[in-house]
């Protein structure tokens, strides 16, 4: 926001802007825009020099131990000559080898990437419905709405879907003309040979650093050393202003290769965009690799894609809850975690079902989690608990055999993971009371020492709604029924219809829809445009914000956890998108989970 719009957004918070403490919040505000954050180190670069590096730059101790950083950035090596190599770590590809681990462990063999069929019908199928969600790169909003319009149905169709939905294609104008190609929609105009063979492969529109690389070459008259300037120029998309001085020279080598003007400023046009940013085929052919490979790992094996995404966690756009209520719509059994069967990590039971691992619980350590674990062997979790097998019996046995601490156990319970053990929640924390009282008082006890027996007591089971309350806390996510289940008779009346009804509405047709807000994007390339996903019990929904709406409902937008949405839908073949008109904060009707239906009004 703007240095005269932040005193009316504390006021819209609640807090008073004439404050002495929010005024001075404000001046430090003021001096500190601009300024970089902090100097930080490039998580996977190093630099390479024939001598000593420290006699050629300045290098400084990091915080970590035995870390060093230099003080240069990557211009300053660039210019001297030196050599910088960038070793990017990505999490999908720690996931990917956690899928390939559990497919080996049930397969009996070592599995790699090169195990993974090429050209699969059935996983291209999946993508051009947009059914990406956890599949690397392909899983945002901007990449699932390209999915159906671009219909990938080869290898490189993935290395467009992933170059094209970036702010260079975007703001250079070459996603619509791409598309309308592919699709036929539009004549592809011959240029030139030498330029017809470029951009043959993308239906003559430059996607790629390197295409624009050899248009210059080709069609501008630059030299290769030229050419290598520009690209660096498209790299360094941060800095503004680069790229601009490389245009009257593609435009006169343009012109006097005899090339048509309007060619010639559409390319310039392009070039220009990639200064926000554009990908170079090589990158995008890397990454398109690992599309195809998520992606056929949650077509044919879609609890062991789960099992490997909650195994890597944080990473991607969506939460554990998510990733689970996806795979739960595939068919796939999620068992929640249970001191009896899981172990630390999520993990594939014997008949194929998921059994969330002890980590799902906020706040129990790993440490924790790990001595459970080792007590006992995995029993069948379909049948009932066989003493003989699993050592554990009772919660007290659990708490001296694992070591664990009254703190743990209060976890355990409150997750529903001593249900084997003690039964529901209410009965649970009873026998962790029992098994593990609080700590003894700082003055003491008339009665310490003496032994005091805890009588047998049946509590009543927690209500649906207060188990699923109590899921979210501790678990973040929920097995039992969707929240929304038991609100939908008061959405019902409402008319806020479901996610699953909307493919059945026409196009430009008012509704309402409701959902639990599980994403809030503003990309910078969207103009304002905030975009919000809303999950229910069938699925979920994508709306659209625009700047005026947001200004005017900025609370209801960024406050709500349980939004209603009343809007006009918008619909291009299976791309659904409500343009919302008005926005209705629900979230009071969560809090009422936990009581009885006639609370709703």
């Amino acid at each position: 926001d703007k240095r005269e719009q932040l005193p009316e957004r504390f006021a819209e918070c609640g807090l008073d802007p004439a404050a002495p403490r929010v005024q001075k919040w404000l001046w430090l505000a003021e001096q500190l825009r601009g300024f970089p954050r902090h100097l930080t180190q490039h998580v996977g670069g190093f630099v390479m020099s024939r001598g000593p590096l420290a006699r050629l730059v300045p290098v400084e101790n990091t915080a970590m131990p035995e870390r060093t950083v230099i003080q240069w950035d990557k211009d300053d090596l660039d210019a001297v000559g030196l050599m910088k190599v960038d070793v990017l770590a990505l999490g999908m590809l720690s996931a990917i080898r956690r899928m390939l681990a559990i497919l080996g462990e049930i397969s009996g063999r070592p599995q790699t990437m090169a195990d993974i069929p090429a050209e699969d019908a059935d996983t291209y199928a999946m993508l051009c419905r947009a059914d990406s969600m956890g599949v690397f790169q392909v899983e945002s909003r901007a990449q699932m709405a390209m999915l159906p319009r671009l219909k990938p149905r080869r290898f490189y169709d993935l290395v467009v879907e992933v170059a094209l939905v970036r702010p260079g294609p975007i703001q250079g104008d070459m996603v619509h003309p791409y598309l309308k190609r592919r699709q036929g929609r539009e004549r592809i105009e011959p240029i030139s040979p030498a330029v017809d063979a470029v951009l043959e492969r993308t239906y003559g529109v430059p996607i790629f650093q390197e295409q624009v690389m050899q248009l210059a070459i080709v069609a501008a008259s630059f030299t290769p050393g030229e050419a290598d300037q520009l690209r660096r120029a498209m790299a360094a998309w941060r800095r503004k202003g680069n790229l601009q001085r490389y245009q009257d020279k593609l435009r006169a080598g343009m012109a006097a290769n005899g090339l048509p003007a309007e060619f010639a400023e559409r390319i310039a046009l392009q070039i220009q965009g990639f200064g926000e940013y554009g990908f170079p085929e090589s990158h995008a052919a890397s990454f398109a690799l690992l599309v195809y490979a998520s992606a056929w790992l949650k077509r044919h094996h879609p609890a062991v894609f789960l099992c490997g995404l909650l195994n890597s966690q944080p990473m991607g756009f969506y939460s554990p809850s998510m990733l689970i209520q996806d795979a739960r719509r595939h068919g796939v059994v999620v068992r929640p975690p249970d001191v009896l069967h899981s172990d630390w990590e999520s993990r594939i039971d014997a008949d194929g079902a998921v059994r969330l691992g002890l980590g799902e619980i906020k706040g129990l350590s790993k440490a924790a989690g790990e001595r459970i674990a080792a007590l006992r062997q995995h029993v069948d979790p379909s049948a009932a608990v066989n003493p003989e097998k699993c050592p554990i019996s009772s919660v007290a046995q659990l708490a001296a055999q694992a070591g664990l601490q009254r703190r743990d156990l209060d976890l355990l319970a409150a997750a529903d993971a001593l249900a084997g053990l003690a039964g529901h929640r209410r009965q649970a924390a009873w026998a962790v009371g029992a098994a593990a009282p609080p700590p003894a008082p700082v003055q003491r006890d008339l009665f310490a020492g003496q032994a005091v027996a805890e009588p047998a007591v049946a509590l009543a089971a927690p209500s649906e709604g207060e188990n699923l309350v109590a899921d979210y806390q501790r678990l973040g996510h929920t097995l039992r029924r969707h929240p929304l289940s038991l609100l939908r008779e008061h959405l019902t009346a409402r008319r806020f219809l479901t996610a699953g009804e909307l493919p059945r509405i026409g196009d430009r047709a008012l509704v309402r829809v409701a959902g639990i807000v599980t994403g809030r994007q503003r990309p910078g390339t969207a103009t304002g445009i905030v975009f919000v996903t809303l999950e229910d019990e069938t699925g979920w929904s994508n709306i659209v914000v625009h700047p005026q709406l947001v200004e005017k409902q900025r609370r209801e937008l960024l406050g709500a956890s349980l939004l209603g949405v009343y809007g006009q839908l918008q619909k291009e073949g299976e791309v659904i998108h409500l343009v919302a008109k008005r926005l209705v904060d629900l979230s009071p009707w969560l809090g009422r989970l936990a009581t009885s239906s006639r609370d709703f009004h």
